[in-house]
């Protein structure tokens, strides 16, 4: 594998992405293309690679860390009865391009450090991309227009400018772009936007979520390899390459001299992501707004945040107890929580006029794991019944032993609703290319919850309330 501090571009368009992003390039290039032949661009579908229905889809990961080398585990266990195949790996750490090439059973032609390897690939028809938040969106768009779809681990991006660009670059090119939490392929939360839609619980009007944790160690402190660094000689594999890393050619991130913390616990430092709350209540606030406002999301009103560094008072920024309070223009308000302190959270639930949704785990409830019950509002049982006609259940009465006596009284009826099984998240993402089948967490979702998210880690940097008037 060749030096990445001594990559050696090959023609006119490599040395021009010396100077500027190969994005720019791309769009210049295309652009100018339509404006000669008379009509608008094509799309960038229309120059990936033509598939047969039964090829095999070629992935390039970029980012093959903790998740990333879980990705790659997953992409092997499914090659044959998905029909995919990783083709290549890249990373900016030795020791990890290594290994990955090792996991995907491949040659040293299958790894390289230099992304840009993996999008002029054409053999790749698309790209995982599990880094650091900061370079997610560079690399998205990049990929899709190069022609390739693209599986983007969650959050979307690292600023909300970021995630809009991607949103109108997705717009742009056609491509498939799933973002990754995957709990939006989970059924309940469709089967519960299948509810809500059907008037079962009422208007909605707030709901709750949380993520919490707890450890000795402290959030996000990951292990460091001592041998680690940019130092080391390039075939080294304890080899980081430091710049390509923090993307400041690219303005992704400031310059600054080598620093292990920063490089294996990123997550601690708001430069390269936004905590608890892009990492964990991402994964909570995209499938909420699947049941809410539907598959595409809603963009929030205002944002709101409360929390601190109560405990973990190392190095980092980020706080470890997180509250985010979102109001959306459709009318009602999402509270999440994500405490690195104390492992015990609020329940999973979406409150409606008529009624409440509880979600699986929820034990006090009787709920089970995967599953969603309904219950009354007193004050509104009829309303609930009616909207719920046929799937009534009540509680047997207290002291009586037989089922045939319930307690019918206003605020005891409930209902299970049946939750379909469906694709997990990389078979949706699969499917979406092969069959056109919907998303789960499509960029318009993927961009809405990234916008409230950021919203919130900035109106908790600022002491300020944060407001949204779109884009």
């Amino acid at each position: 594998m060749s030096d990445p501090r001594v990559h050696t571009p090959s023609g006119p368009d490599r040395d021009r992405s010396a100077r500027c992003s190969r994005r720019t390039f791309l769009r210049t290039g295309l652009a100018t293309g339509a404006a000669l032949a008379g009509s608008a661009f094509l799309p960038a579908r229309s120059f990936a690679r033509v598939l047969g229905a039964n090829e095999r889809l070629a992935f390039g990961v970029i980012g093959t860390g903790g998740m990333g080398t879980a990705h790659l585990r997953d992409l092997v266990r499914r090659a044959s009865a998905d029909r995919v195949r990783v083709a290549r790996v890249c990373d900016v750490y030795r020791r990890r391009l290594l290994a990955a090439t090792k996991v995907i059973e491949g040659t040293d032609s299958a790894a390289t450090m230099e992304y840009r390897d993996v999008l002029d690939d054409r053999a790749v028809d698309c790209v995982l991309i599990a880094t650091p938040d900061h370079w997610h969106t560079k690399m998205a768009i990049e990929a899709m227009e190069a022609g390739k779809d693209v599986y983007c681990e969650k959050p979307l991006s690292l600023t909300v400018e970021q995630a809009i660009e991607c949103r109108d670059a997705v717009r742009r090119t056609g491509r498939v772009l799933q973002v990754g939490p995957q709990g939006t392929s989970d059924g309940q939360w469709w089967a519960a936007r299948d509810a809500i839609a059907a008037g079962r619980i009422g208007k909605v009007t707030w709901s709750q979520a949380s993520y919490c944790r707890n450890s000795r160690e402290g959030q996000f402190n990951w292990r460091i390899d001592p041998d680690a660094g940019p130092a080391q000689a390039p075939d080294a594999e304890g080899y980081v390459w430091w710049d390509r890393w923090l993307g400041h050619e690219w303005g992704l991130a400031e310059r600054i001299p080598w620093n292990p913390d920063h490089f294996f616990r990123f997550r601690k430092y708001f430069a390269y992501n936004g905590g608890v709350a892009t990492d964990l209540l991402y994964h909570k606030l995209a499938p909420l707004l699947i049941a809410i406002s539907g598959p595409d999301g809603e963009y929030p009103l205002r944002v709101s945040a409360a929390g601190g560094r109560w405990i973990e008072k190392d190095e980092r920024d980020i706080p470890d107890t997180f509250i985010l309070t979102i109001d959306y223009p459709s009318e009602h308000t999402i509270v999440l929580a994500s405490v690195m302190t104390n492992d015990v959270g609020i329940p999973d639930m979406i409150r409606g006029q008529h009624g409440t949704m509880h979600f699986g785990g929820d034990f006090d409830r009787g709920v089970r794991a995967g599953g969603i019950r309904l219950t009354e509002q007193s004050a509104w049982a009829p309303e609930f019944r009616a909207a719920n006609a046929g799937d009534i259940r009540f509680p047997a009465r207290a002291g009586e032993g037989t089922d045939s006596s319930h307690d019918e009284r206003p605020g005891r009826a409930f209902t299970d609703l049946s939750v379909p099984p469906r694709r997990d998240h990389m078979g949706n993402f699969l499917d979406a290319i092969r069959e056109s089948a919907p998303l789960a967490c499509n960029i318009e979702l993927g961009c809405s919850t990234m916008v409230a998210i950021k919203l919130g880690v900035e109106a908790w940097r600022q002491e300020r309330v944060m407001r949204w008037s779109g884009a």
